[in-house]
């Protein structure tokens, strides 16, 4: 049973979580006004292979435990992975960083009906209503696009869903994996692999990088990494369903972050479509337990 103490440290901690990953696509936006995708790639996963071994040093998992049983499994999750990850930053490269992250949200929104096809879970009438209501808010996105012709916004929007659609099924492969493979394994092998797909892209033209670029870059990678240490810690100590709503914290960040860092704020077709994706995701995240728990009835 969780303690109190350990779920205050929890929540803490993804709330944390929460924070370090929109700053992280903050700066893979910074970035991205001059940088390749595939450039940003090989950075964010490199960079971000540092503290995954350093993590996996200080548990005592380093380096046995990067021996698998399942190497397809891997290659499978990390390909699909490394295909999300540049739908993302391709996102994030032509929309506010408020819009991507509200795209992203669709990733949990999609999650259940795969879980449905592919796992044979029922789903409740909640959460039909919230799928809806985000592919409402899709919509209210791709207005807020043709509203704004040449900027890109539309590559943008269709860039993020097609993130959501794969980042929904990794994370369902993902759940099917960590039976046998532990979180630290599976993020070693991913950021490895995307690392590779990353410089892979070299001949298709890089840029030169100045000390600013190279900053957003190499913070990236570090940020993305810690996130993904801290979000491991938060749920060690408390329930992931638990946990899941303070996620959400992350699109208030993200407003702050365009703000601040980058002058832009959502158009009103824009915003109200970035709040009813995440509407959408806050219900699937509070119905997702009990549509489970109805399945195993």
């Amino acid at each position: 049973m969780t303690s109190r103490k350990d779920f205050l440290q929890g929540v803490g901690l993804r709330l944390l979580a929460a924070f370090l990953m929109t700053a992280m696509s903050a700066a893979v936006h910074g970035a991205a006004e001059t940088v390749p995708i595939g450039q940003i790639m090989f950075w964010r996963s490199a960079v971000a292979l540092v503290p995954i071994c350093l993590y996996m040093m200080w548990l005592g998992d380093f380096p046995h435990g990067l021996r698998t049983t399942r190497p397809g499994l891997h290659v499978t999750r990390s390909v699909f992975g490394a295909f999300s990850m540049a739908m993302s930053f391709l996102s994030l490269a032509y929309l506010p960083v408020a819009n991507a992250q509200a795209l992203a949200y669709l990733a949990p929104v999609l999650v259940l009906p795969l879980a449905a096809l592919m796992l044979k879970e029922r789903l409740s009438n909640a959460i039909f209503i919230a799928i809806a209501l985000g592919f409402g808010g899709v919509l209210l996105l791709l207005w807020d696009a043709f509203e704004r012709p040449g900027d890109g916004a539309l590559i943008g929007v269709v860039a993020g869903l097609a993130y959501a659609v794969t980042m929904a099924f990794v994370r369902v492969h993902t759940k099917t994996m960590t039976l046998t493979e532990s979180s630290s394994t599976i993020a070693f092998y991913f950021a490895v692999v995307s690392a590779v797909i990353g410089l892979a892209t070299l001949p298709l033209g890089w840029v030169a990088l100045n000390a600013a670029v190279l900053g957003w870059l190499v913070l990236a990678g570090v940020i993305g990494g810690v996130g993904h240490i801290v979000a491991n810690e938060a749920v060690a100590r408390a329930p992931v369903s638990a946990l899941a709503p303070f996620d959400f914290t992350g699109l208030i960040w993200a407003l702050g972050f365009d703000l601040i860092l980058f002058s832009v704020f959502p158009g009103v077709t824009g915003l109200l479509g970035v709040f009813a994706i995440t509407f959408a995701a806050l219900v699937v995240t509070f119905a997702g337990s009990r549509a489970v728990r109805d399945q195993s009835k």
